[in-house]
């Protein structure tokens, strides 16, 4: 136990030291980008993203990463030290920072002298509520900031689940959020959910009420008239085997992830109209085929190649949905719209990669990769994920003999990908 709680007491350590070091590159990069003339709102554009890289997360956390260092080292010096010391944790130093947000500097240290004495005896419960509680009192007007910040970052986002399922979330004001479950509830409450949907087999199992507010969620958003009947565009991605032989190979749903092979199937099988668009792997790496077009921007069939070769947002560890279909070479430096010279990036990535000193070119080479260079000189490289169902063959196949028994578990180079848009 003695082990466990010097480790937590040196994890608080580096998080405190990586804290100040975040905080004086941004001090060294907005000063040096002051003496270049750049404007305030736009020094230290793109440094999160550099951050990000650093500590290999997403954008996102390196923009929180950022943010916790400069509020920590120059506002909130005593929650910095209780950091340093390990008494608190660094997510338990984010609580308190994010509290606070809306509070001006000087409310923001009176907090910190306020709560540092008694914030390693709470948990990130009572910390938050601590803080929140101190800068209401000292900023009555703050609650009404948060309140409108919040209601601006009203949004619908979509994340993997369990079990091929999904989380559908919708971030809503709250009187809105109770109108529409109230409306959902509703609709269970007139619906006999001892029964099958409408015009279901009468074999299916009887629906929970929780099924009636789901299926009554999904027919009211896409205006179909089941909730079974997928009748908008869905991306599939899977390999012949995949979807005319019992191949095990998972599929992917362009935006989601990797499903099982069955699932795919039984989506094809049943979905009310399905178009297969073929795309096709390069022999030896498994790399999708390339795309052209005489536009400047990736639009129609490229834009869908784009998006179905990359999966999601292409800078390493940041997995965000893609957004932008970006040339690696801008085309304002004569980069053509090409696979080649494409990539799929979450909004944050291509706006970092526009700020000052980044550079990215694609390598050569069958695989589709593309170079990043930071500000700082620092590279990084990315690579398109594999295809579904590609398996990259051994560096050496051996005599014959192994070839042959190898053959029966790799799939050929030439295989044709079906893509169900």
């Amino acid at each position: 136990m003695a082990l466990l709680t010097a480790l937590e007491c040196l994890k608080g350590a580096i998080a405190a030291a990586q804290a100040r070091v975040t905080d004086q590159l941004a001090r060294d990069r907005t000063t040096r980008e002051a003496a270049r003339g750049v404007p305030a709102a736009q020094r230290c554009r793109g440094l999160a993203a550099e951050v990000a890289l650093a500590r290999r997360s997403s954008p996102h956390r390196g923009a929180r990463d950022l943010g916790l260092a400069k509020a920590l080292v120059r506002e909130m010096p005593r929650t910095l030290d209780l950091l340093a010391r390990g008494e608190i944790s660094e997510w338990r130093a984010t609580v308190v920072v994010r509290e606070t947000a809306v509070l001006s500097a000087e409310h923001r240290g009176q907090v910190d002298a306020e709560l540092a004495d008694r914030l390693g005896g709470l948990g990130d419960r009572g910390a938050a509520a601590q803080a929140r509680a101190i800068g209401y009192r000292l900023d009555p007007g703050s609650a009404i900031r948060r309140t409108r910040g919040a209601r601006a970052d009203r949004h619908v986002s979509l994340r993997p689940a369990p079990d091929t399922m999904s989380y559908l979330t919708a971030f809503l004001p709250v009187e809105q959020g109770v109108a529409c479950l109230a409306a959902l509830r509703r609709a269970a409450d007139t619906t006999a959910c001892g029964s099958g949907s409408p015009g279901s087999d009468a074999s299916e199992p009887p629906r929970t009420r929780g099924q009636v507010m789901a299926d009554t969620l999904v027919k009211r958003l896409t205006g179909q008239e089941h909730a079974s009947d997928v009748d908008v565009e869905v991306q599939l991605v899977m390999t012949d085997g995949t979807l005319l032989t019992d191949d095990h190979a998972p599929a992917r749903v362009v935006g989601y992830g990797p499903i099982h092979a069955a699932l795919a199937r039984q989506v094809v099988r049943d979905a009310p109209r399905a178009w297969l668009r073929r795309l096709y792997t390069r022999p030896g790496t498994g790399d999708l085929v390339a795309m052209d077009s005489r536009r400047r921007t990736f639009t129609g069939e490229l834009r869908k190649f784009l998006l179905a070769r990359d999966q999601v947002c292409r800078t390493p560890w940041c997995d965000a949905p893609v957004r932008h279909a970006d040339h690696v070479v801008p085309a304002a430096d004569d980069g053509d719209t090409s696979a080649a010279n494409g990539q799929g990036l979450c909004e944050a990535c291509n706006y970092a990669k526009q700020a000052h000193g980044w550079q990215a070119m694609p390598l050569p080479g069958d695989r589709h990769q593309v170079l990043t260079t930071t500000p700082t000189g620092h590279t990084h490289v990315s690579t398109a994920p594999d295809p579904p169902g590609w398996v990259a063959p051994p560096d050496d196949l051996g005599d014959g003999g192994d070839l042959v028994r190898f053959w029966s578990s790799w799939h050929t180079p030439e295989e044709e990908l079906l893509l169900l848009a």
